[in-house]
């Protein structure tokens, strides 16, 4: 579902704000328990002026979804876009760092995502999280055959099983270092700058040993 064209017609920052505010109400609480009433407090607008813009609870939602994954794979773009010239392991590490730099940056969307994952009522759940784990395929498939291109990375890896491992690897990562419950025996969350990066050389080294030339 689309947001209305009155949406569009507003000016950018205030498009920015009305995502933001919802982004920070779903996050916090789950598709269920957000509360557009919240949200249109937040903003300081009348409650009918949300749905001049979007035609219910669950079409904010999904444009919210959209609006997020837009910005995810622009970061990635752009990392991919910056590193093309250096090894293909390297590139690796920049894109989980780009992770942790994401979630510093944009904390709500990435807790609306652990929302998404475990809470069943999400509408059309099964899809949106079937669109990102789509997204991240294609983004890390396309990094390991360049690599193999190159020479990096052995031409009899099997790329669906390891673009598999890649992607459960980084997003358990992510996982830990957002949130407390979710760290491992690594201690990633809180860990600063140069341990986080100590712990991703020490898991590309790992991966590099397993399938680099």
């Amino acid at each position: 579902m689309e947001a209305k064209k009155t949406f569009f017609n507003l000016p950018e920052e205030k498009q920015k704000r009305v995502l933001e505010a919802a982004l920070e109400e779903f996050s916090e609480k789950g598709f269920n328990g957000a509360s557009i009433n919240l949200i249109v407090s937040k903003l300081g607008i009348a409650k009918g002026s949300i749905y001049q813009y979007f035609t219910d609870k669950k079409s904010l939602f999904l444009h919210i979804f959209d609006y997020a994954v837009e910005l995810i794979r622009k970061r990635l773009k752009q990392v991919k876009q910056e590193t093309k010239e250096e090894p293909a392991f390297e590139r690796i590490k920049r894109s989980l760092l780009a992770g942790v730099d994401f979630i510093e940056h944009h904390p709500f969307i990435y807790r609306g995502y652990l929302k998404m994952m475990f809470e069943r009522e999400v509408p059309f759940r099964q899809e949106l999280l079937q669109k990102i784990r789509l997204f991240s395929s294609e983004y890390l498939t396309s990094l390991l055959i360049e690599g193999q291109e190159k020479g990096e990375i052995r031409g009899d890896v099997n790329l669906e099983t390891m673009v598999f491992l890649l992607d459960a690897v980084m997003d358990r990562f992510l996982q830990a270092y957002a949130v407390p419950y979710l760290n491992s025996d690594l201690h990633i969350h809180g860990a600063k700058r140069a341990e986080l990066e100590r712990m991703i050389d020490g898991l590309v080294d790992t991966i590099r040993k397993g399938i680099g030339k």
